[in-house]
């Protein structure tokens, strides 16, 4: 059953029941987008900077790559019995 079909039903029942017709599919589209774009404005502005998905993002890549390193190290300090060092 496709919106249409859904909404022909809807109306029907409506009518039996003596009750107010629902909106027609897509009436109310516009109107929606336009919130969750404002709703998304919002979030961005009051979002701390540390918080946001870029920030975020590098934050993921720093510990992952500092996790690499320490495993790199410590498996190079086994194998050589001496600490390795970081080239920064």
């Amino acid at each position: 059953m496709n919106a249409g079909q859904q909404h022909l039903l809807d109306l029907y029942r409506a009518a039996q029941r003596g009750e107010a017709a629902p909106p027609a599919p897509g009436t109310h589209a516009v109107r929606t987008a336009r919130e969750i774009q404002q709703w998304h404005h919002f979030r961005a502005v009051v979002t701390a900077p540390v918080d946001r998905l870029p920030s975020r993002i590098r934050r993921a890549v720093r510990s992952a790559a500092t996790a690499l390193l320490r495993r790199e190290t410590g498996a190079a300090e086994a194998r050589d019995g001496a600490p390795a060092r970081l080239s920064s």
